[in-house]
């Protein structure tokens, strides 16, 4: 593609012009890798003919470092304007998933606004997925990190009802796990790298589609020497690769530089549900400090995931939030304070509390809750983790344990995982209710809290 230029700047350099060389061009080498070369052409006199003495500089690494750079700058802006609406879409959408479920529950089982009122919910979910993404993209969700297996991750992958529909609905295409022969420990947040492979493994699949093929998900690790370490932008070192290859069509080198970007697509790509998938997995590589290597061809591709192996034991972590089944109370009333500074999750909180047998009350602040807590006593605090303009969730709760210490509360958040969600829980904070919520999730979690010794 680049052969035009070139010649075109030696056809000026004869002429005694001065073509502007300062723009590198691309060579393909024997073994059909690109490098990136700059030429310098200086007209000179040998053997009393005109001649040009011509410089050759590689300036591969220097181009990827500048790609990467902008890269950064792209998906930093982009992550401004996620975060910026993604808050603000998750308190509108709890009314939409919280609702019909409520009505579903109210409704006969036979009646025909069922179905309608299931689409509603569905389509709600849908929406809060979109929402979960921009989090990941903005890049504010993750901060809370413990040293895991990733091999664990990858088969707890392969267990998930998103695998089991994924293969459903593509039955030609087989499915190969190939993991490492022992731990393979990285420092990260497990939510973040499990969605990172779901959406490697629907790309994969939606590569192939109805054709046919293999997608082989599988684990190891290498130890980078500094030339393989510099063509990564990492340092030397262990690193966890985390692999997904598929046999699908192959991705061609102008897609290479443009999938990562939101809502990007191409019929011989796959794509996630929201759009988002690989905006995702890029953010979150990116925030762990680590590399993605793609290697591609006609007969399929190749996404790794490159990340620091953690020399430290593996955490033993239980999930802070496992939505329950929907249990009513039937004991004494318990009382629940809310506290939301949003009306609309005041209201829907009020409801599923009400509906579930228990005394619900709410203030609008931490600040009203501190107060409300001076002359009252509740059996459980739903806190808001982020509350404007006055204090959050963790410090409210902190300040309520001087006066009722031992009381109990969960945190309720669209931010699954976030600092000051991790320090309410080392307070005594029982768990996290991540919105939207569902009635069900909402029933578990509390009965789970307030029963808990």
């Amino acid at each position: 593609d680049d052969r035009g230029l070139v010649l075109a700047w030696y056809g000026m350099a004869m002429d005694g012009g001065e073509p502007n060389t300062d723009s590198p061009f691309r060579i393909l080498t024997k073994d059909d890798k690109i490098k990136w070369l700059q030429l310098d052409v200086t007209p000179i006199v040998w053997h009393d003919k005109p001649a040009q003495l011509s410089v050759l500089h590689d300036v591969t690494n220097r181009k990827r470092k500048e790609e990467k750079r902008q890269q950064a700058k792209k998906m930093e802006a982009i992550g401004l304007l996620a975060g910026g609406v993604a808050h603000d879409l998750n308190n509108i959408l709890s009314g939409i998933v919280s609702y019909p479920e409520l009505l579903l529950q109210m409704l006969p089982p036979d009646s025909p606004l069922c179905s309608h009122v299931e689409t509603m919910h569905d389509a709600g979910l849908r929406a809060s997925a979109v929402v979960s993404d921009l989090l990941t993209v903005a890049r504010v969700v993750a901060n809370n990190r413990h040293v895991v297996d990733i091999n664990v991750l990858a088969e707890k992958f392969l267990h998930m009802p998103e695998c089991e529909l994924l293969k459903e609905r593509y039955p030609k295409i087989r499915l190969i796990s190939r993991f490492y022969q022992g731990p393979v420990a990285v420092l990260c947040s497990e939510i973040h790298i499990q969605k990172s492979i779901m959406n490697l493994i629907f790309n994969a699949f939606e590569a192939i589609k109805e054709d046919g093929g293999e997608v082989v998900l599988s684990t190891d690790w290498q130890e980078l020497s500094d030339e393989e370490a510099l063509a990564l932008n990492l340092k030397a070192g262990p690193y966890a690769i985390l692999s997904v290859s598929d046999t699908g069509l192959g991705i061609s080198e102008d897609q290479k530089e443009h999938i990562f970007e939101p809502f990007y697509t191409k019929k011989s790509m796959g794509r996630s549900g929201t759009g988002l998938g690989l905006t995702v997995v890029w953010n979150t590589i990116v925030d762990h400090d680590g590399a993605i290597d793609i290697k591609s061809s006609e007969k399929g591709t190749r996404f790794s995931l490159y990340l620091t192996l953690a020399q430290i034991p593996i955490d033993e972590k239980e999930s802070i939030a496992k939505p329950g089944e929907l249990v009513v109370n039937e004991g004494s009333e318990k009382r629940i304070l809310i506290v939301e500074d949003e009306a609309q999750q005041r209201e829907i909180g009020t409801q599923f509390l009400q509906f579930l047998k228990y005394s619900p009350e709410s203030v609008a602040s931490g600040e009203e809750a501190i107060e409300f807590l001076r002359h009252e006593k509740v059996d459980l605090l739903l806190l808001d983790m982020i509350m404007e303009p006055g204090i959050n969730g963790r410090e409210t709760y902190e300040q309520i344990l001087e006066s009722h210490p031992g009381q109990k509360a969960l945190i309720v958040s669209g931010y699954a995982e976030h600092d000051e969600i991790a320090k309410a829980v080392k307070l005594g904070v029982g768990g996290l209710i991540k919105k939207p919520y569902t009635l069900k999730q909402l029933a578990g979690a509390v009965h789970k809290e307030l029963n808990r010794t």
